[in-house]
């Protein structure tokens, strides 16, 4: 699929949608990206992700032995994307404020890891796991997403791997445009602000 199909289906399955959403961040934008929706239908999950992995092994070029998300949007892509490159899965959760592996889950010594989100827009869940990733002594392979929101090269050593690449707008809340004033904003995602 090029990326007008690829857009196309995300809008068609609700997992693309457009209003007022208040992001993770606090930021604000006029596109919400909820890929969940795509796991309603777990063919149409397993679709997005074996799309997902054949982008990721042309840029990777080892064994994958564990992929790691974070919890919530991260671990069904996570999940379903492990199942089809046959590797471990493993999640972080957010316990006061800050990303734990739990449920007796260890990143294994020199593991080869991919770490994987749903959709990257700042970063800033991303930049909280890698930093516990990076205190572990594993060979992070790379980071993917099925939405790539960044507008520049947020991580250092790595690029974002991802089905789409979207460059949507975001706003700080004190500074909106005026089509985004007088619609009443949603809080779509998990995280708390």
């Amino acid at each position: 699929m090029n990326k007008e199909e690829i857009l196309k289906f995300f809008e068609e399955e609700n997992a693309i949608r457009h209003g007022h959403f208040v992001l993770s961040s606090g930021k604000r934008s006029s596109i919400y990206c909820q890929c969940a929706k795509l796991f309603e239908n777990p063919d149409n999950g397993r679709y997005v992700c074996n799309e997902l992995k054949k982008i990721i092994l042309k840029k990777i070029n080892k064994q994958i032995d564990c992929v790691i998300s974070p919890a919530l949007g991260g671990i069904l892509v996570g999940y379903e994307l492990a199942k089809s490159l046959n590797c471990n899965f493993l999640f972080y959760e957010r316990i006061n404020n800050e990303f734990e592996l739990r449920r007796g889950f260890k990143l294994e010594e020199y593991s080869n890891v991919l770490f994987v989100e749903d959709v990257i827009t700042t970063g800033k869940s991303t930049k909280e796991c890698l930093e516990k990733i990076n205190q572990s002594n594993v060979n992070l392979l790379g980071i993917a997403a099925l939405v790539d929101r960044t507008k520049e090269n947020i991580f250092n050593d790595n690029e974002i791997i991802s089905l789409l690449k979207l460059d949507i707008p975001i706003f700080d809340p004190d500074n909106l445009p005026d089509d985004l004033i007088n619609i009443p904003p949603e809080k779509p995602g998990s995280r708390k602000l």
